[in-house]
């Protein structure tokens, strides 16, 4: 996909780090993950992280932004993506907009993406870089992620782009029957269980875990 913001150079990154996500997708036995790579390809990564960053923007690693935070690498975000299983109709919330990033590939699976951030220099630069790119399903909130935005709710999905010490209980609160709720959940031991909840008729959870990943902490109160 060639957006406005593309270079040839840019395209080529992007087609090289989608063939490496889809070997990661067939080494763990993955199917059906195609869209997932199709919604990564409409978004240039690049641009979140700024001229000067064109090739790190698409090595597999995690990049540092402002107020001590990270873009995430895509391959982790695709497997996020991945387990969200997002339907065209559906809405999602989004703890940690961060770049914004994560949001942008979101809004091209779901019908609506609502999106927290909780440091101010992030909420405003995401806002403008996602409006810059005519993502017109996306809304973005200055807010406590623990929270959430229960005047949206019920969500078919949510999402936690940072290590939630817990399983937040407003979140929960906020997600239809039938939804899921995929977070990456702190071990005790410095990394993070990456988890897929549902949730259950009677309110409980049901868990899938897939994998160790590496995360932020996810923390309280709004930074200003």
């Amino acid at each position: 996909m060639h957006t406005n913001f593309d270079t040839n150079i840019t395209i080529g990154l992007r087609r090289n780090m989608l063939e490496d996500i889809e070997k990661l997708f067939v080494e763990k036995n993955y199917t059906n993950f195609q869209y997932v790579l199709e919604a990564m390809d409409e978004v240039p990564r690049h641009f979140f992280l700024g001229k000067g960053f064109e090739q790190l923007s698409y090595k597999n690693q995690n990049v540092d932004i402002e107020a001590d935070q990270t873009i995430s690498k895509p391959t982790t975000v695709a497997i996020q993506t991945f387990l969200l299983n997002l339907q065209k109709n559906e809405t999602v919330l989004e703890i940690g907009t961060g770049s914004g990033y994560q949001a942008a590939v979101l809004s091209h699976l779901a019908g609506k993406v609502f999106t927290i951030e909780r440091h101010e220099i992030l909420f405003q630069r995401a806002t403008k870089k996602l409006k810059e790119l005519g993502l017109k399903n996306i809304h973005t909130f200055l807010e406590d992620g623990f929270k959430g935005v229960p005047r949206y709710a019920p969500y078919d999905k949510i999402l936690i782009t940072c290590a939630a010490p817990e399983i937040p209980q407003n979140l929960v609160n906020q997600l239809k029957v039938g939804g899921q709720f995929v977070l990456p959940m702190e071990d005790g031991e410095g990394q993070q269980d990456m988890l897929r909840l549902t949730k259950n008729e009677d309110g409980s959870l049901s868990e899938e875990k897939f994998g160790k990943f590496e995360f932020v902490p996810m923390l309280e109160g709004i930074s200003k």
